[in-house]
């Protein structure tokens, strides 16, 4: 009888279903052939280390490529992290982490991409692109700046919420109209990063939804900022996780004016 309990209990663990959300990590080393003759590009790069977006990823990928066509930018989207080799990342201007999770870099690929930066490369990083699933210090001092600490779940999962411009005169919040009031996942943090150097552009208003009493920030609540203290212009927004975001026109026109600030 036990022995076969445990043909069961195994035959249960074969047949378990794989959860899509954590496909597993995967470290890649051999780069990818790139398209001839892309210069000035945009990478968009949406590689899984941690929880992965399955809902938003593929539309996502695709509204950031026309993007960049419409701003006369050739693109190229992949899932190998091995593109982040100085030969490759040369060919491009901005580099967007399109939730990009989990310690999706080598040392090695992290460090291109550190010289990227400091060559003036551009980064646009997106949602889960700033969640603890990234531990690297030079990734979270440099792109994020902050420490992801939760978000609502239950029916307080996705809610509308208050979005105010904080620098409306920054080119990323150009033409935006404020206060701006989408659907999402909101995230929080451990702290406001403009105590860490970071120039806030958007914050939310705690007043406008429910946060639940762990994950308040208070007064200042901000999902939208820069680095400042990095040669290569670094962008964060910790909205996206909603493909139908991707589709709003105020939304789309951030994503387009921060790829066209980043890119210079």
């Amino acid at each position: 009888m036990l022995k076969l309990w445990a043909i069961l209990a195994a035959l249960a663990l074969v047949q378990a279903p794989v959860d899509p959300h954590l496909p597993g990590r995967t470290i890649d080393t051999v780069a990818p052939t790139l398209p001839v003759g892309i210069k000035r590009g945009v990478l968009i790069v949406s590689k899984t280390n941690g929880w992965r977006h399955i809902e938003h990823i593929p539309h996502s990928n695709a509204v950031l490529a026309d993007i960049a066509k419409r701003l006369g930018r050739p693109s190229y989207t992949t899932e190998n992290a091995a593109v982040f080799n100085d030969d490759q990342l040369s060919r491009f201007s901005v580099v967007v982490l399109n939730s990009a999770s989990g310690d999706f870099l080598t040392p090695e690929q992290q460090a291109a991409l550190a010289r990227f930066v400091a060559r003036g490369g551009g980064v646009v990083a997106l949602h889960a692109a700033g969640d603890n699933s990234h531990t690297a210090a030079w990734y979270v001092d440099t792109v994020i700046g902050a420490t992801f600490t939760g978000h609502p779940g239950g029916a307080d999962h996705i809610q509308p919420a208050r979005v105010t411009v904080v620098r409306p005169r920054h080119p990323v919040m150009a033409g935006i109209s404020s206060p701006w009031m989408p659907r999402d996942e909101w995230y929080s943090f451990d702290g406001n990063p403009a105590t860490r150097g970071m120039t806030i552009l958007a914050q939310l208003d705690e007043a406008s939804y429910r946060p639940g009493d762990a994950l308040r920030m208070g007064a200042d609540h901000p999902v939208m900022w820069i680095n400042p203290r990095s040669k290569g212009r670094v962008f964060y927004s910790a909205l996206g996780h909603e493909p139908q975001l991707y589709d709003d026109p105020t939304y789309r026109r951030i994503l387009t004016n921060a790829i066209r600030w980043a890119a210079r």
